[in-house]
């Protein structure tokens, strides 16, 4: 079921390794054809056609895209207590995470009279995206919402797929997830369409454009982002889930084997990566991996994602080339289960291209994806090279204020002057210049 990629006996650069990792890249680049035109029909045709890509994707006609307040207030009351303890519970951790996340106000004495202040300003509206296809996510809403508020965004607005099942209504879990959080613009549309939405705005829905766009979802969600990009502001492009993990010989493979068909369970695109220098595990968990799969509740979907180009066992010389192909992949989900490790470890820090990094074989990508405290939605399709995942800081925007009084200037014009002069911007140095004009004269 998953392909062995082996790489024992090579010595591989940067550029080499990335060509070894497993990819679906076919699947990404048509997404974002996909994604651009049905983001387009959005920007042109508004409400029309949102109602038109409900019928198409999701098999829903004439329901309320805009969520009325009882349809929220009436999830809240069905909701069962056991899943409201736990929304609870991941709403306190996560809120009290993200506040360690806020950086504090910060002034720069120059110089006598001479300041600048570092201030991080909250977007005013942020549109979270909440998948709703093949699975329901009110973990989701927690995971948006929360740091959002943290970061003390005026409005957040939700949308999420409506759902045949419950009549054209955003699945009922979703929608107590967000009257728990106290959010009230609620939209039933799903995909990129909704993504279109939030960067361009749904006049006749009384949908206003956001600022920012935060979200999980399938590929067509992840790269309808980078088609509104510059238009509003977005987080990662967190795309198809991924999971890479680095184990030896000492790791449990039932537990690896666990771990990566939860995550092949999310979507046919999901990625699940093992790498390995033990040939003897590498063997054990491609056995228990088989096992799970034709047993788990979704086996059709597990196997598609297992057998495609995106997963793979990956059979190294050491973990010092495991920990040079997981830099070069940059998973979504990094899983070490290393003999003896544990958080403060260097070879912990050694990895430095992840989303998020799960230590030891009793932090799992389940325990983040719900009550860790951390934050789920994160980068996927190697971004995390580059890219953060979703954080209070998505939200915020650094500004900086800057106050010289006259002396403090006087200090530096010269220096201002002579610079605009390099420069050939003889009117820079003027406006600083006149400043100290007396009665007329320089």
């Amino acid at each position: 079921m998953l392909r062995t990629i082996d790489l024992r006996g090579r010595a591989l650069s940067t550029p080499e390794l990335l060509a070894a990792v497993p990819r679906a890249t076919a699947a990404r680049d048509e997404a974002l054809t996909v994604a651009a035109r049905i983001v387009h029909d959005v920007a042109a045709r508004g409400e029309e056609a949102l109602r038109e890509q409900a019928a198409q994707f999701d098999n829903v006609q004439g329901h309320d895209i805009r969520v009325p307040q009882h349809h929220l207030d009436e999830a809240l009351d069905g909701l069962d207590p056991a899943v409201r303890a736990a929304l609870e519970e991941a709403i306190r951790r996560v809120r009290e995470a993200s506040a360690a996340q806020i950086p504090p106000v910060r002034v720069t004495e120059l110089g006598t009279g001479a300041r600048v202040e570092q201030r991080w300003r909250p977007a005013e509206r942020v549109g979270v995206y909440v998948p709703g296809g093949k699975a329901v996510y009110p973990s989701s809403v927690v995971m948006n919402v929360v740091p959002a508020q943290v970061a003390g965004v005026t409005h957040v607005v939700l949308a999420s797929p409506p759902q045949a099942e419950f009549a054209g209504r955003v699945h009922p879990v979703i929608l107590a997830a967000a009257r728990l959080l106290g959010v009230e613009e609620v939209y039933a549309m799903g995909g990129a369409g909704a993504i279109g939405a939030y960067a361009y705005g749904v006049p006749g829905l009384g949908l206003e454009r956001v600022d920012v766009i935060s979200g999980p979802g399938n590929n067509f969600v992840a790269l309808a982002k980078r088609v509104v990009a510059g238009v509003v502001g977005t987080d990662s492009e967190a795309g198809a889930t991924e999971i890479l993990v680095v184990a030896d010989a000492s790791a449990d493979a039932d537990w690896v084997a666990a771990d990566l068909v939860s995550q092949a369970e999310h979507d046919e695109q999901a990625a699940a990566v093992l790498v390995t220098d033990s040939a003897e595990l590498a063997a054990a968990v491609a056995t228990r991996v088989a096992a799970r799969a034709a047993t788990t509740r979704h086996a059709d979907r597990v196997a598609a994602a297992l057998g495609g180009p995106q997963s793979a066992i990956v059979l190294v010389d050491d973990i010092a080339a495991a920990t040079a192909f997981s830099n070069a992949y940059a998973p979504e989900h990094l899983e070490l289960h290393l003999d003896g490790l544990e958080l403060g470890d260097p070879r912990v820090d050694a990895f430095v291209n992840a989303g998020a990094v799960f230590v030891g074989g009793h932090s799992p990508v389940s325990l983040g994806d719900y009550l860790a405290g951390s934050n789920h939605v994160l980068p996927t399709g190697g971004q995390a090279r580059y890219a953060a995942g979703l954080s209070a800081s998505t939200f915020l925007r650094p500004q900086q204020i800057i106050a010289y009084d006259r002396a403090a200037l006087g200090e530096v014009r010269d220096g201002i002057v002579a610079l605009a002069t390099a420069e050939a911007l003889p009117a820079h140095g003027e406006a600083v210049v006149a400043r100290f004009v007396q009665d007329g004269a320089r």
